[in-house]
């Protein structure tokens, strides 16, 4: 994506823009659905709003500049005031992907229906950073919100060893990520679904 600075200026504003819309749909997710399963720490923490100053991650941003995946500010909770604390985390978590794929279903319906070339080129980047986006984060690797998915679905004693990998999280999520022969393992397993999804929606793969 970064090369587009150079390249073509106008298309790096753009995916920025919509970059910082899909990044801040999927965290403000976060801090909703926590929020309504009665933990008010994202709210608390100034999360629960659509200001994507406060959802950005300067990590996240730079993974996804230079390999085309990334992620957005954690957002807090207390699990201690979950009800059930392991579900909850796995619906708070799966919250933010599930939100990309909704804003991108319904961005894809208006550009059929209203059919402007103008609009479409406006709305197809952020279609498809919000697929990038929700695929990438189902990856089952902590910190992405896949893993915390995995562990609500599981029963209490295979949860308990599944978060033993929590520390191994990104070193796993590094060497998927890290390019070997021209491309990285993340790339080859991840792509085609994004490419699939983003020809399905809108009829153009983008990728």
């Amino acid at each position: 994506m970064i090369n587009y600075l150079f390249t073509n200026p106008l298309l790096f504003i753009l995916y920025m823009i919509s970059l910082m819309v899909a990044i801040t749909i999927h965290e403000f997710s976060h801090a909703w659905m926590a929020d309504y399963l009665g933990d008010p720490t994202p709210r608390l923490s100034g999360r629960l709003k659509l200001n994507p100053l406060v959802h950005l991650d300067t990590f996240g941003l730079l993974f996804l500049f230079l390999f085309g995946f990334g992620w957005g500010k954690p957002v807090p909770f207390d699990p201690y005031n979950l009800k059930n604390p392991r579900r909850d985390a796995a619906l708070i978590s799966f919250a933010g992907p599930v939100s990309n794929f909704i804003l991108a279903v319904i961005l894809s319906l208006i550009v059929k229906l209203v059919n402007i070339p103008l609009l479409a080129g406006f709305f197809i980047p952020v279609i498809y950073l919000n697929i990038i986006l929700g695929v990438f984060n189902l990856i089952p690797i902590n910190p992405l919100d896949g893993f915390k998915i995995v562990g609500g679905i599981l029963n209490e004693e295979q949860a308990k060893e599944w978060y033993q990998l929590e520390r191994y999280g990104m070193i796993f999520l590094l060497l998927l990520i890290i390019p070997f022969g021209g491309s990285s393992m993340l790339d080859i397993i991840i792509r085609p679904i994004i490419t699939f999804v983003m020809g399905w929606l809108t009829g153009s793969p983008l990728g």
